[in-house]
Formats: C-alpha cells, sequence, structure tokens
C-alpha cells in the first residue's frame, strides 16, 4: 500500500500485528518496543545520540521511499519517533521507558476519530 494512493496505508501495514487493518494501543507499543531494540545496538535500555542517529536515518530513508513527506501533524506517524518527542527529560539520551511512554499521546493524535483504533481513515484529508 502506498502512502501517496492510500494514506496511513504503510503505518496500518507495518504496525497491525494481527492484520485485521486496524492498530490498537497494545499493538503500537510492541512494535515500538521492536523499534526500540532493533537500534539499541549496545542493549544497554538506552538510545544514545548516535543509535537515535541511525533511527533518524532509516526512519527519513522509509518515508522517502513511501512517498511520505513531514506534514500531517501528530497523524504523520513519524512525527511520533522525533528525538524531541521521545526524549522527556531532554538529556540527549531516550530511555526504553521514555521511548514507550511517548506511544499513548502519539497513538491518540493520530486515532482521530477517537475509537482506540487506528485505521487508514484516520489518516485521510479533513
Amino acid at each position: 500500500m502506498a502512502q501517496q494512493g492510500n494514506p496511513g496505508g504503510h503505518f496500518v501495514e507495518n504496525w497491525d500485528i494481527d492484520s485485521d487493518g486496524q492498530v490498537t494501543l497494545a499493538e503500537a507499543t510492541e512494535r515500538r518496543g521492536d523499534v526500540f531494540l532493533t537500534f539499541d545496538a549496545d542493549e544497554n535500555g538506552v538510545l544514545t545520540a548516535e543509535e537515535y542517529d541511525l533511527l533518524d536515518e532509516a526512519r527519513a530513508l522509509d518515508m522517502a521511499e513511501n512517498g511520505m513527506g513531514k506534514g500531517a501533524g501528530n497523524r504523520n506517524p513519524a512525527n511520533g519517533m522525533l528525538r524531541e518527542v521521545t526524549d522527556a527529560d531532554g538529556d540527549g539520551n531516550v530511555t526504553r521507558d521514555e521511548f514507550l511512554n511517548a506511544v499513548p499521546a502519539w497513538f491518540a493524535g493520530m486515532d482521530r476519530n477517537g475509537d482506540n483504533v487506528v485505521t487508514t481513515a484516520d489518516f485521510g484529508r479533513g
């Protein structure tokens, strides 16, 4: 599903663990934990600036490959991964707790109709 032809399709496709067409908070939290583990190279529970730089590069590449821009505010899933969003204490390092504690607000920002699931309908214009 291309982002340009189906807003939110790429997000739902990659974050919908049970493939039912919707992403729950539990699924978003689980996938977000997977992302953290992928980039925590030294497995110490903290993303250093260098590790986060790699996350930023991967996110930018994914966005470019899938025709996604930086717009859409809270409804752009990539915006919820920004370092300034996840580094709650501003110390330049992001702990696993900080990364996962950002999920509920990130999820709520995407869940435009407030039904506690995120579907492609939440990404449409309007």
